[in-house]
């Protein structure tokens, strides 16, 4: 099954000059869901981590099966308002805009070996939002992983030496 063929482009999305990637048709299909998480699973399992961090709303989509596959925890990011407990907050920027990122400021400890799982890797925004998130809990992040990475918006970047794990290219 190529998963490459369960992603389709949506252009002028969210606004205009955006080709936005959409992965319904994955999700939507029990088959290639079930193999992508799979593949992500089988490629982060060297790095041992101990908690996913994840942002809202698709990151949830793949995390969740992921940890619960590795048998670890799961840490939400999320947008401000949506925790109810003492959160860290950081700002960041996309590549058609920008907003801020929330944890629960105990969600993580020193201890954590955290893999950061998002669906798509873009100018790595959100991705070094959550990195500074981890790093405010004093937790180390061991690897990060996307099923989809837009290579030239160069997002990988974020990471220096760090372990990513992307399962498609475009």
């Amino acid at each position: 099954m190529i998963l490459q063929d369960f992603i389709r482009t949506v252009p002028d999305t969210p606004k205009p000059g955006i080709l936005f990637y959409d992965i319904s048709p994955l999700l939507g299909n029990g088959q290639a869901f079930a193999q992508a998480v799979r593949q992500m699973y089988e490629a982060v399992l060297p790095l041992a981590p101990t908690k996913i961090l994840a942002p809202e709303a698709r990151g949830f989509l793949f995390a969740a099966p992921l940890a619960c596959q590795l048998g670890i925890g799961l840490v939400p990011v999320r947008k401000p308002g949506k925790l109810p407990c003492a959160c860290h907050t950081v700002a960041y920027d996309l590549e058609y805009g920008s907003n801020s990122l929330c944890m629960h400021t105990d969600a993580l400890s020193p201890d954590d070996r955290v893999l950061v799982v998002d669906d798509v890797l873009a100018t790595g925004g959100t991705l070094k939002a959550m990195l500074q998130l981890a790093g405010l809990c004093g937790a180390s992040v061991v690897g990060s992983c996307f099923l989809l990475e837009l290579d030239a918006l160069g997002g990988r970047a974020v990471l220096g030496d760090l372990p990513l794990t992307v399962l498609l290219h475009v």
